[in-house]
């Protein structure tokens, strides 16, 4: 059985790849690399438009918005969002006899001890001496080497296995701006430039321990960048020539060209399945406006941006290499969902989910083996934005159930659910991949068809093959939000 390694970026945009944007002003020459011994996907998708419900999904193969997190991210001190009893994709793989390790970034809640009864978790009230539970140690990690969220969410602590390294005695001041920070607790002398070369060094050093056993391993390896704070190390800065978002993205490539070195060097190249993606599109914190002066486009020529419900949000670099089994510079346009990654391992290990298990993942392996496909992998994909909008995907057809970007670009929710702005969006994507022409008043008839469709994929609590599951809360095909104005013509017509 081959050895897994999933790299996933944070906030980087599909258009800042340069194997898979002619026009990008960034020369990502390791991931280049990599694809060059591999399979481009270009027409691979984040299941949310932010950070959290995608971490979620990766690691359940489940669409995060039937879990009980329905819109926005974890903080620093929420509690754990995957349960105990749910199978993980390193929980399959750990009773299949692979040793598991999450090194990076985890933002999927923790159980923290605290100082009195009672009381919720925070700057002030948690006892950092204690252990902290609720992690990647209790879904299926053998070895964790994490922190708890983003890179400008308190506490700035790393946490190995169950506790935390070093106690927070010091306090992280707010930071404005590209180096954008929370105020919060952190180890004496703690630097944020210091955090992707540390987690690199010990993502290359389980490697290397690895390569020593019997037993295949999974290394799921979250990294903090190119999210904020954008802090590229002396190294990289200046590298890209379009500024320091630029020079951060040269730094996550050379993380990956890092653990590729590694790789090699111990002669596990051969047997190892490399995947590197991101958890959702460009933040805005990387000043657009400076970029486009350089003639960067960190979407492409995809329309909007992180949290956005437009393919700029959930549209995400996917590349994939396997000697042997994937074929040196192929691609693929097959859609596919960072959902995937549960049903595609299992196939790769024989295991057999339960019904409660990876019920929206659908393995990728046979457009992995370069197989001629009768029929796509999915029939249908899911995304979400930052305010719980869902969009759903047939073939060229979208539609959003929303009016506006969900998100952060402009029409924001606030203006679009308020103006005179149509109740859903539907768009052939082949035929305008920026999403500039709304064709749902002139196609009927698409538009009932994917509102039935989606509406059957809630009330089902899967897209999978398997018996009904339940949603975690109630969920609709609305989001939080509610029905926007002028949507109840849509509902009445398909008899919702």
């Amino acid at each position: 059985m081959p050895n897994i390694v999933y790299i996933l970026a944070d906030d980087m945009g599909y258009g800042d790849v340069s194997c898979l944007n002619p026009d990008s002003k960034i020369h990502t020459r390791h991931l280049d690399r990599l694809a060059g011994r591999g399979m481009r996907f270009l027409d691979a998708h984040s299941p949310s438009a932010v950070c959290t419900p995608t971490r979620y999904s990766v690691l359940t193969g489940r669409y995060p918005w039937r879990s009980e997190l329905k819109e926005s991210v974890l903080w620093g001190y929420s509690p754990p969002l995957i349960p105990r009893d749910r199978v993980t994709v390193a929980s399959m793989l750990q009773a299949h006899g692979y040793h598991t390790a999450c090194i990076g970034k985890w933002h999927l809640g923790l159980d923290w001890g605290v100082r009195g009864e009672g009381v919720e978790p925070s700057d002030e009230t948690v006892d950092f001496a204690k252990a902290v539970g609720g992690g990647p140690r209790s879904i299926g990690f053998d070895y964790s080497c994490i922190m708890p969220a983003s890179l400008d969410i308190p506490p700035y602590v790393y946490i190995e296995n169950e506790h935390c390294e070093e106690l927070p005695t010091d306090t992280y001041p707010g930071v404005d701006g590209k180096a954008f920070m929370r105020p919060g607790p952190c180890p004496p002398d703690f630097d944020p430039r210091t955090v992707m070369p540390r987690i690199t060094d010990n993502a290359v050093s389980y490697i290397g321990e690895r390569a020593a056993a019997d037993s295949p391993f999974f290394l799921y390896f979250p990294l903090f960048a190119p999210h904020t704070p954008i802090v590229p190390n002396d190294a990289f800065k200046g590298r890209s020539g379009i500024g320091e978002y630029g020079d951060f993205v040269l730094e996550v490539d050379d993380c990956v060209g890092r653990v590729l070195d590694a790789l090699e060097e111990h002669g596990l190249t051969d047997n190892t399945l490399v995947i590197f993606t991101c958890d959702n599109g460009c933040s805005p914190m990387a000043n657009f406006q400076e970029l486009a002066s350089h003639g960067h486009s960190p979407s492409h020529v995809y329309r909007g941006y992180k949290a956005d419900i437009y393919e700029g949000g959930h549209r995400v670099p996917f590349i994939a290499r396997w000697p042997g089994v994937i074929a040196e510079g192929s691609e693929s346009t097959e859609t596919i969902c960072l959902t995937d990654l549960m049903a595609t391992t299992a196939a790769i290990v024989g295991a057999h989910l339960p019904p409660d298990a990876g019920e929206d993942s659908h393995s990728i392996l046979p457009a992995l083996r370069g197989e001629d496909l009768t029929a796509p992998i999915r029939e249908t994909a899911v995304q979400a934005s930052i305010n719980g909008s869902l969009c759903i995907r047939q073939g060229n057809w979208k539609l959003i159930l929303c009016p506006g970007s969900g998100g952060w670009s402009d029409p924001r929710p606030e203006v679009a659910r308020s103006g005179d702005w149509p109740p859903v969006q539907l768009y052939d994507l082949d035929a305008d991949p920026g999403e500039t022409t709304n064709r749902w008043a002139e196609r009927p008839e698409m538009v009932t068809r994917l509102i039935e469709m989606l509406e059957k994929i809630v009330a089902n609590g899967r897209t999978t093959p398997g018996p009904r599951q339940q949603n975690d809360g109630a969920t609709s095909i609305w989001g939080p939000a509610g029905m926007p104005p002028g949507a109840e013509a849509l509902q009445a017509r398909h008899g919702a």
